[in-house]
């Protein structure tokens, strides 16, 4: 049988790809190279001047750096969420990714090599250069930044060279977007008063940028010109371009929202008032601005007009994309334009204290229990997700009401008060005072780790997902197929086993508060994060082995569950007891600082009686969640034993009854 014939080439054509790239490239280059100039960016500085190469080169280079970085992203992410796999779309996006990668490490290195020449003021062929350029990539926060970036674009080219399957391309995409975060510790945000803020919604904002503008490139260069990709090889399967098509409209809808909203956070803090937009900091972000509005209305364009009929005429959705791509391209630009020129508020607020540099944020007033439960420290990381998981829950328990299923009330209501406590302990007082004082520290920590993962965990988020969220049918994995991916996966068999999770719980204490690491916690907004990611992360897994009904985790039987609970909190209260005993101070160079004339071995040893104390409370809450569990148990399998026994009219005690009067008729002496 003859082999199937083409009748259209299957993805967009060379010729096209080189003329987009190029005028993307170039209303890049010159929206950039027009802003610095207004904005006075390419002037020679009066501290001194860098050179030619270093005022036009770093800027462009930041350009290549930025638009490779996107295509990088959107390559590995449309093949990990959007393509059916095996295909020919999915080889090229990966594909696309890693070369994108490969270009992205090289113009890292090459602005990190500029701009260790900026801030030293050096030429790279000049005495002692290189032992300068090797101190501001290891010991400045700007030259490690840039550094780690390198690192992580260099080994997602590697990943994106050797990946061949959906995991290959999911791990390029955790290492393309892990390396965007540097990036938001390396410009204006890195020396804010509003430190935390302007990091996360940098953060956010590059995160959005790069799937939306790397995710569009990517679809254009592995799009069929037809609707459907015509004759796909044996074993490989077809790409249906309006399927492609409505899922990335739906993924950039998701970014055009978190783009807009972390703008606006970050140009709040930047410009400092409604006066800063007559700056010419101000001037660009109104530009910014235009470009936003008007990339969204490319985009309800594309979701109300041409992707119904892509169909029949998927070039002109092709050629209204590369469009958009070179309007996108400009306003990458922009950004870049926006990171090199000085702000209307200064990065340093010179009337702040020492401590309120360490916090980056104003310190709140003296602790009363008003003040616990009244100050803020708003963290837009955890907003999000907050937010984000709360409403998404709510219209999943909608959805599956609404098609006629039943879901728990009492389920709900723990979903949304563990919601709202995680809420107030990342963003309320809490978090205010979690960094001003051991002892507050501790009641935040173990707020995050013994009171919410309880009240999630009975939520049971796992089951509502699985049951609301829709199948793909074309073998692409959606979210529905990597949660099942993620539950099923080796990695979770592991830290789910009942004394992976207890080890994790009860023995990571010792080493974060034992270590560096707590510190650094402290210091760094980023080993912030971290922590209330872990510990909440770990106490989720332990109340998950104990009360959970979410499929993945091991649980063990009910005896054997108390026996691991008790074992477990006894160890935390050991920990408590520590503290409240010991004499070395925990990160006592931060807290001196931060609370200058404060009796500190006092404070940590309060804050050991708190971890001590507080966690009687869950623990008789588990207690009672195993035991009325273990009750719900025995009432089931009664209540199964007493159907069955309906059913096969009580053959099991029938039968059990003929084997004791066997056995007695085998005891009975001979006659």
């Amino acid at each position: 049988m003859a082999a199937p014939t083409r009748t259209a080439r299957s993805a967009t054509p060379v010729t096209g790809v080189l003329l987009t790239s190029a005028a993307v490239l170039l209303a890049a280059l010159a929206v950039l190279l027009t802003a610095l100039a207004l904005a006075g960016g390419l002037t020679p500085s009066a501290f001194g001047d860098p050179g030619a190469l270093v005022r036009y080169g770093l800027p462009v280079a930041r350009t290549v750096h930025d638009l490779a970085a996107a295509l990088a992203v959107g390559g590995f992410a449309i093949a990990t969420f959007l393509l059916p796999q095996p295909s020919d779309a999915f080889t090229r996006a990966v594909r696309v990714g890693g070369v994108a990668a490969g270009v992205w490490a090289v113009a890292a290195l090459v602005v990190l090599l500029l701009t260790a020449v900026d801030v030293i003021g050096a030429a790279p062929g000049g005495a002692g250069f290189g032992a300068q350029f090797a101190q501001f990539a290891q010991s400045i926060d700007l030259g490690r930044a840039l550094l780690v970036t390198t690192v992580l674009a260099a080994v997602a080219a590697t990943v994106g060279a050797a990946a061949t399957g959906p995991t290959g391309a999911a791990w390029g995409t955790a290492v393309s977007l892990i390396a965007l975060l540097p990036l938001s510790l390396s410009g204006h945000a890195s020396g804010s008063a509003s430190h935390e803020t302007a990091v996360s919604s940098l953060a956010m904002h590059l995160i959005g940028v790069t799937v939306w503008v790397g995710g569009l490139a990517a679809v254009l260069l592995v799009a069929p010109l037809t609707g459907r990709s015509a004759g796909p090889a044996k074993g490989r399967r077809a790409v249906d371009l309006p399927t492609l098509a409505a899922r990335y409209s739906t993924v950039a809808l998701w970014c055009f929202a978190a783009v807009a909203l972390s703008g606006v956070l970050n140009a709040s803090v930047r410009l400092g008032g409604w006066s800063g937009l007559a700056s010419p900091y101000g001037a660009l972000v109104i530009a910014k601005v235009v470009a936003l509005v008007a990339l969204g209305a490319l985009g309800v364009w594309h979701r109300r007009r041409t992707i119904p009929l892509l169909a029949d005429r998927p070039r002109a959705f092709l050629r209204i994309a590369a469009g958009e791509l070179v309007l996108m391209g400009a306003a990458t630009g922009l950004g870049v334009a926006l990171s090199r020129s000085p702000t209307p508020v200064p990065d340093d607020d010179p009337a702040s204290s020492p401590a309120e540099d360490l916090l980056g944020e104003p310190l709140p007033g003296p602790l009363t229990v008003g003040r616990w439960f009244t100050e803020t420290s708003p963290d837009l990381l955890w907003l999000t997700i907050g937010g984000l998981v709360l409403v998404g829950y709510l219209l999943g328990v909608r959805r599956l009401r609404a098609r006629g299923d039943a879901w728990p009330v009492g389920r709900t209501v723990w979903w949304v008060l563990g919601c709202l406590a995680l809420l107030f302990v990342t963003s309320g007082g809490p978090a205010a005072y979690g960094r001003t004082a051991f002892s507050t520290h501790m009641l935040q920590h173990m707020l995050l780790t013994m009171v919410v993962p309880p009240m999630l965990v009975l939520g049971a988020p796992v089951t509502l997902a699985l049951r609301v969220l829709p199948a793909r049918r074309d073998h692409s994995r959606g979210a529905r197929e990597w949660l099942l991916e993620v539950v099923h996966s080796r990695y979770f068999a592991l830290v789910g086993h009942p004394l992976v999770a207890a080890a994790l719980f009860a023995g990571s204490l010792i080493v974060f508060y034992y270590s560096p690491l707590f510190e650094l916690a402290l210091r760094t907004h980023v080993g912030h994060e971290l922590m209330m990611v872990h510990f909440l992360g770990t106490g989720y897994l332990f109340a998950s082995v104990l009360i959970g009904v979410d499929p993945g985790a091991h649980r063990p039987a009910y005896p054997l569950r108390l026996i691991l609970l008790l074992a477990t909190m006894a160890f935390h209260a050991f920990f408590g007891v520590a503290l409240m005993q010991g004499t070395a101070l925990l990160a006592a160079d931060w807290f001196s600082r931060i609370a200058p004339g404060t009796d500190l071995l006092a404070d940590q040893q309060r804050g050991g009686d708190i971890a001590w104390g507080i966690g009687e409370v869950p623990t008789i809450v588990l207690v009672l969640g195993v035991a009325i569990g273990w009750s719900r148990s025995d009432t089931r399998e009664n209540r199964r034993r007493d159907r069955k026994a309906a059913r096969d009219g009580d053959a099991e005690l029938n039968d059990y009854n003929a084997m004791l009067q066997r056995l007695a008729d085998q005891g009975e002496p001979r006659r």
